[in-house]
């Protein structure tokens, strides 16, 4: 066995010789950003060894590793495995969370929680009346004779019945008694709603009695290690119950964090969270709940569960009132899961005038088009390169990523937090490609302009930008004395053609959606750009590259984390509930990989044509 540390945050694990230093980081609970779960395909998963061991440079290290990383003991953690005590310094990534919670929408919705809170005064027991302690308090709740017998419950109704002077509260699910508080504490009602991200995950803390969010948490899936999309996690977890167990754990483990950190911040037990309502995709459900997710992978994707789940909390370990209700909304199909119907629900899809497309884009991209008293829906395998991953200078939204890019006379940068650029993300990809193809950088094909004709037409300070070099072509954003890294920070060909793939995919389903439906583009009233992606990427910018139709821009709007929204109206009203289980069954989904027309259309979709 050997001791790793790993610093910044000084986390030690004990290991077996042979382990990665990248199944040692998973092993102790600290990130490591491996997009391609550990293949050596993505480069990301850097970290610097401290302590002076020989090893063996790998040719992956040196494909994506430069001299000078090389030379202070920079290594990717999935080449690398143990043989002795040492020390690990990990990069360190400031998430910015809030961007996923700051955009949440109001939940209009009738209040109509399903938990409810009773305060009662009861008779004390006397030689005369020597009813029961639980007889004499269900007694005196609504509808006692459809109150099942709950034995944890009865366990500690004598010793509070007697520590509240048999005035207590009495907290009921429906007709389910799940505990039971001495004195009153109607005031405090509380319950989490949960949108399970592949990249994110997010927890709202909500008060069930006033319908508000009193506060709300992110962290990264810690899932990630494991792969930035669904199909290397279902590989992971195909390869043994122990390997899904240990996803499952993972992002139980992330959630309860946060869980833990709001109640701690806001002064409020764990006990007091009385139901949860979760959202994800399909595969993030499944792993939610320890389900096994094999066979989403290969055609016909074939989902163990597409109905509404609802399980005890103790049963997953999630930290909230153990005999608590987790309920898990619905799926549609194998690739559109309970986050796309907490969609439906947040923009009452059905209930839209006119035609509307709902677009939520990340890891996947699922799209609604609704009208003609149609629900139709699909997904796309859009890849992670929206995400910043396959991307080499990819990131997460995190401090130091590029997320936006205008080009005049050279270009110019927003940087998260301000400060000296690390990479790029999602939103600042999708920018920096249109403003290079408005300019001229690159072509209509996603070709960089190498002819003199072409480079002429370049502002001087933008055509030196343009450079081959023995790896690739490339465009620099920026110059190595300006990044917090040290190096050049560029877009490759490779990069290019990667987020043509990306927004190939989406514009190819939301083509397949229009046909469905017997429309044309023009006559889409309105686009809802979904998630906190899509709150963020400029709508002028997507237009441009051809990942929305060509629309007035008028017509395309964000609303925030609408799959969030729905899980917490779904928490809020159980009429919501009922509505989510209605536009599940209701959603036309199309399979597209039964499309004949869907690689046509994918192939007119690479184009950067800024129409369709």
């Amino acid at each position: 066995m050997v001791d790793i540390t790993f610093l910044p945050s000084n986390k030690v694990v004990q290991l077996e010789v042979g382990t990665t230093i990248l199944q040692a980081a998973i092993s102790a609970g600290v990130q490591v950003e491996s997009t391609c779960g550990g293949k050596g395909t993505c480069g990301k998963c850097k970290a610097q060894v401290m302590t002076e061991i020989p090893y063996l440079t790998s040719p992956t290290e040196k494909k994506f590793l430069n001299a000078s990383e090389l030379e202070a003991g920079w290594v990717l953690t999935c080449q690398h495995t143990l043989t002795q005590d040492m020390t690990i310094r990990l990069q360190e990534q400031k998430d910015v969370h809030q961007r996923k919670t700051d955009f949440a929408g109001v939940v209009h919705t009738a209040l109509a929680p399903s938990v409810r809170k009773y305060f009662v005064t009861l008779t004390r027991p006397t030689v005369e009346d020597q009813t029961p302690d639980w007889d004499r308090l269900v007694s005196s709740l609504p509808a006692p004779q459809a109150i099942g017998f709950s034995r944890s419950v009865a366990a500690t109704l004598p010793k509070v019945l007697r520590q509240g002077e048999f005035q207590l509260t009495a907290v009921l699910d429906g007709n389910r008694l799940l505990a039971v508080e001495p004195g009153d504490t109607v005031g405090r009602c509380f319950g989490v709603a949960i949108d399970i991200g592949t990249t994110t995950v997010v927890v709202y803390l909500m008060d069930l009695n006033k319908g508000t969010v009193v506060t709300s948490g992110a962290v990264t899936n810690p899932q990630q290690a494991f792969g930035a999309d669904v199909i290397s996690r279902i590989t992971h977890a195909s390869s043994g119950s122990d390997k899904l167990r240990e996803l499952q754990e993972k992002v139980i483990g992330g959630l309860n964090g946060i869980i833990s950190q709001l109640c701690q911040e806001r002064g409020i037990r764990t006990e007091e969270i009385y139901q949860a309502v979760v959202v994800g995709n399909t595969t993030m459900a499944h792993l939610f709940l320890g389900i096994d997710p094999t066979y989403l992978a290969p055609a016909p994707f074939i989902p163990v569960f597409r109905q509404a789940v609802g399980v005890e909390a103790r049963e997953l370990g999630l930290n909230i009132l153990g005999i608590g209700m987790v309920v898990v909304l619905p799926n549609v199909a194998g690739y559109v899961g309970s986050d796309t119907v907490g969609v439906m629900l947040a923009t009452e899809a059905d209930r839209l005038p006119g035609v509307s497309l709902i677009v939520d884009i990340g890891t996947n991209g699922e799209m609604i088009l609704t009208g003609k008293d149609r629900l139709l829906t699909c997904s796309t395998a859009a890849g992670p390169a929206f995400e910043g991953a396959e991307i080499k200078y990819g990131m997460r939204a995190a401090e130091g990523a590029i997320e936006g890019v205008r080009i005049t006379t050279d270009v110019e940068l927003e940087v998260i937090g301000g400060g000296k650029a690390r990479g790029i993300c999602g939103s600042g990809l999708i920018d920096a490609i249109a403003e290079m193809f408005k300019v001229g950088v690159i072509s209509p094909s996603g070709r960089y302009a190498f002819e003199p004709n072409q480079l002429e037409k370049l502002p001087p300070l933008v055509r030196d930008r343009v450079r081959k070099t023995e790896r690739a072509n490339e465009f620099v954003l920026v110059w190595a004395e300006n990044s917090a890294t040290g190096e050049d920070i560029v877009l490759s060909q490779k990069d290019i053609r990667e987020m043509q793939l990306a927004k190939g995919a989406i514009m190819a389903g939301i083509m397949i959606l229009v046909q469905e439906m017997g429309i044309v583009p023009q006559e889409i009233d309105r686009v809802l750009l979904a998630g906190a992606f899509g709150n963020y990427i400029k709508k002028e910018s997507a237009v441009v590259i051809g990942l929305l139709p060509a629309l007035p821009l008028e017509r395309i709007h964000t609303i925030g984390n609408a799959a969030g929204d729905g899980a917490k109206m779904a928490l809020l009203s159980m009429e919501e509930r009922a509505r989510a289980d209605i536009l599940a069954k209701m959603a036309e989904h199309i399979e597209l990989s039964n499309r004949n027309e869907f690689q046509q259309e994918f192939i007119k979709g690479l184009d950067f044509k800024g129409d369709n």
